[in-house]
């Protein structure tokens, strides 16, 4: 079972019953009246069940030296709020990331200053990720952030106007500089255009042209800043991490021999669980605390209007994190010689990469619709019929996933799924994270920060 990518599924097609039993299941992971207890788990099963929780809170990114900074954390949460860096003055990431809806939207793709054509994943534990996009196309979370900035259809920013912006505030810019140094002297609008950046897709673009007029020095200061606006927004994002879900409680109960905590996860979810370990082979790739194997995947599955699948995901996805400037080799990073860089030596895109996504994190899916990553099913009712039916599935290649197979789950079966992810919801954004401090916030003293960070 794999939430990363997928061919809609009419729920029309589904009895109307267990469609309202989906919709309808409690947020205590399922909860039905039966015994609980009568749903026991082999020792291997309970094994297997052990290593799923508890989520632990991210490592350090080595390629970012303001990863898990105070400073850092509390100026990424003012720019992930600030829609001055988009080109109409109106788009922020939060606009797409929304804290009030799971650090996602609830529309099928992306919708900026255009329309995309992937769904927004969600950032729950994204600072814990190995690649970053559908398609792998970033191998850290501060060069993810950048690329939104200045894509077109989204915030459609760019590196010099976000320069100009942090310069032109005097509360930002003093932060900035108390973090990582003095900000190049933009003044001099000739050396530093209002709007510049390298698109090597329009290279005729006034943007692009600027961009190309300007010495190398400046290009290397004005990037330099860009790659720590990134790494600053990640230091804020790392903060989103998803615990204390019924489910890990039922862990703790299990691991502790506490009646009380195993009771977290109601019978319909226990039985969900046996499912997910078994029969529906989903560990296969949702495996770990995180739900996720960080991989990619191919299920052979169309956009939302029907037809063979068009989108090449890891495909394209390679070759573009390689020519990457910010990626994790590059003379931006923090830690070009470490084990983020390594992971690029003799990195190749391949035919058998054609159609592959992401395989995500399945922690508060139930709470994220629609699903995969072109938005194509707009339930959980629909994820889990494609999956009992492959229905829609069309092959990829030779290499196409080899365990991908209908595992024809009965209603209940599907209901007892459904039970067990909801269980995977768990407590919403710590307060702090949910709003931009204020510039008085941003100038004020920094009570609390370690002497180090000073």
């Amino acid at each position: 079972m794999r939430f990363g990518a997928g061919r809609r599924a009419h729920a029309s097609t589904l009895p109307g019953v267990f469609v309202a039993a989906l919709l309808g299941l409690a947020a205590a992971g399922g909860q039905d009246g039966e015994d609980s207890e009568a749903v026991e788990f082999s020792d291997r099963e309970r094994q297997r069940i052990l290593r799923l929780s508890p989520l632990e809170a991210p490592p350090l990114d080595a390629t970012n030296r303001f990863d898990g900074d105070p400073r850092a954390e509390l100026l990424g949460r003012f720019l992930f709020f600030d829609a001055a860096l988009s080109a109409n003055g109106e788009v922020s990431c939060a606009t797409c990331h929304d804290p009030r809806t799971e650090l996602s939207d609830t529309e099928p793709v992306a919708k900026g200053l255009g329309v995309g054509t992937r769904r927004t994943p969600s950032l729950w534990n994204v600072a814990s990720q190995r690649w970053f996009f559908h398609d792998g196309r970033a191998d850290s979370l501060w060069s993810q952030a950048l690329g939104p900035i200045e894509n077109p259809l989204e915030m459609g920013g760019s590196r010099t106007a976000v320069a100009h912006r942090i310069a032109r505030e005097p509360a930002l810019r003093a932060a900035f500089e108390e973090l990582r140094g003095p900000l190049p002297e933009l003044e001099d609008g000739a050396r530093f255009p209002a709007r510049a950046h390298p698109d090597p897709r329009r290279p005729d673009a006034a943007h692009a042209r600027a961009w190309a007029a300007m010495a190398p020095a400046d290009r290397e200061a004005i990037d330099r800043l860009f790659s720590d606006v990134g790494k600053v927004i990640a230091a804020y994002e790392r903060g989103f991490v998803s615990r204390d879900a019924p489910f890990d409680r039922f862990v703790e109960g299990l691991r502790e021999d506490d009646a009380a905590k195993r009771e977290s996860l109601g019978a319909a979810a226990r039985r969900g669980l046996k499912l997910f370990l078994g029969k529906g082979r989903c560990r296969l790739c949702h495996n770990g605390p995180a739900f996720t194997d960080g991989e990619f995947h191919g299920l052979g599955l169309a956009a939302r209007g029907g037809g063979m699948p068009t989108d090449p995901g890891r495909y394209a996805g390679v070759p573009a994190l390689l020519a990457d400037p910010f990626n994790a080799a590059g003379r931006f990073s923090d830690a070009p010689e470490g084990e983020r860089a390594a992971r690029l030596e003799g990195m190749v895109a391949g035919p058998a990469n054609w159609g592959e996504f992401k395989t995500p994190s399945l922690r508060n899916v139930a709470r994220r619709p629609p699903f995969m990553h072109g938005g194509q099913f707009e339930d959980l009712a629909a994820v889990l019929h494609f999956y009992s039916t492959l229905e829609g599935a069309a092959p990829l290649h030779q290499h196409q996933e080899q365990v991908l197979t209908a595992r024809e789950f009965t209603e209940g079966e599907r209901t007892d799924l459904a039970a067990f992810l909801e269980s995977l919801t768990g407590a919403p954004p710590a307060p702090e994270l949910l709003a931009p401090p204020s510039l008085e916030e941003l100038a004020g003293p920094l009570e609390g920060v370690p002497k180090g960070h000073r």
